[in-house]
């Protein structure tokens, strides 16, 4: 076991789980018709100014408040017990990280308790907390359901201009583990994704980087988000609505690693939102890190992009030398050999 993969105190692995996201926008309308009708969520309205989606029983899995960012800016962890979540204080209190105490209104709104909050990788705000609040009121969804659970409600994917920082810092907060690697060719980069789980997903983060090229393509700070569907039906349906409403990205596919059946979305904010059904689930006593060839078996074909969307790919790409990338060096200071 190298040091990238130890902490003198026990592992908090398998007790942290993705629990909601806060996406800041100022296309409220937009975003809730993408939400509720292309796919499929429930809607709650809580204000001119904010309003969440729900996929389950829990109150707030995803979090919109007005504002100019269009993008994630906030990721919710679900600890599952005190003692865990104690010791992840502990961790980045000890590091020198500021951390701050959520108000009784801030967990009001996301539905939890126990909030703390720490800057983390790309300008993206983590919060950790305890007790997620249940919701009596009956889900109203065009959608059957929602795989969540001990697996968290999905994963989120990053480009980095400094994806080993990332790692490790996901490692020295939350003890992530290595899943695998992807190798991939994208407009003539090559590009490298590696997978990061916390509990039994395959991956809840995911982090891209072209190689031997300090460049992030990607305006916001997200790629992609994604949930799972529960059922085959779910995800085709979407895909139907989310289609006829315009908001298509790529086709139907199925991913190399995880084995994820999925389309990707392009919400009103310009990141994408991928909603998949049946990956892999990791068996921790037999499961070895390895590298695929390519991101999709089939499929993931990229819907109405123009050589304009190409452009801006590389114009995003060339501006963002000028601009160093944020990793949180307290936290992501761990030297480690990573490909």
């Amino acid at each position: 076991m190298n040091t990238y993969e130890r902490h003198d105190a026990p592992s908090v692995f398998g007790a942290v789980h993705l629990g909601y996201m806060i996406i800041e926008t100022n296309r409220f309308a937009d975003w809730q018709r993408f939400g509720t009708d292309a796919i499929g969520m429930h809607h709650d309205a809580l204000s001119r100014d904010l309003m969440r989606f729900r996929l389950d029983d829990q109150e707030c899995r995803f979090l919109l408040r007005r504002g100019p960012a269009e993008d994630v800016v906030t990721t919710g962890w679900h600890i599952d017990d005190h003692a865990s979540f104690e010791q992840i204080e502990a961790r980045i209190r000890a590091h020198g990280v500021p951390l701050v105490v959520g108000t009784d209104e801030e967990a009001a709104l996301r539905g939890v308790e126990r909030l703390l909050r720490f800057p983390g990788p790309k300008g993206i705000t983590q919060e950790i907390y305890t007790t997620p609040v249940k919701s009596a009121e009956p889900l109203r969804m065009l959608a059957s359901g929602f795989v969540t659970g001990d697996a968290g409600i999905g994963h989120i994917a990053l480009t980095s201009t400094r994806p080993t920082q990332i790692r490790s810092y996901f490692n020295t907060v939350f003890d992530a583990r290595l899943t695998d690697y992807i190798d991939e060719t994208m407009s003539g980069l090559k590009v490298k994704i590696r997978f990061l789980r916390v509990n039994e997903r395959h991956h809840t983060i995911a982090v891209g980087n072209a190689r031997r090229l300090p460049i992030d393509p990607i305006r916001t700070r997200v790629q992609h988000l994604n949930v799972q569907a529960a059922t085959l039906d779910d995800v085709a349906q979407s895909y139907q609505r989310v289609h006829e409403m315009g908001f298509g990205s790529l086709t139907v596919g199925q991913h190399t690693n995880d084995r994820e059946l999925s389309y990707y979305a392009r919400t009103p904010s310009g990141f994408d939102w991928e909603v998949g059904w049946n990956p892999v689930v990791v068996d921790e006593a037999t499961w070895e890190p390895s590298t695929h060839q390519g991101i999709s078996v089939w499929g993931h074909l990229p819907v109405g992009e123009t050589i304009l969307d190409k452009l801006a790919q590389f114009r995003t790409g060339a501006l963002s030398l000028a601009h160093p990338e944020n990793t949180v060096p307290a936290l992501s200071g761990t030297g480690i050999a990573d490909d």
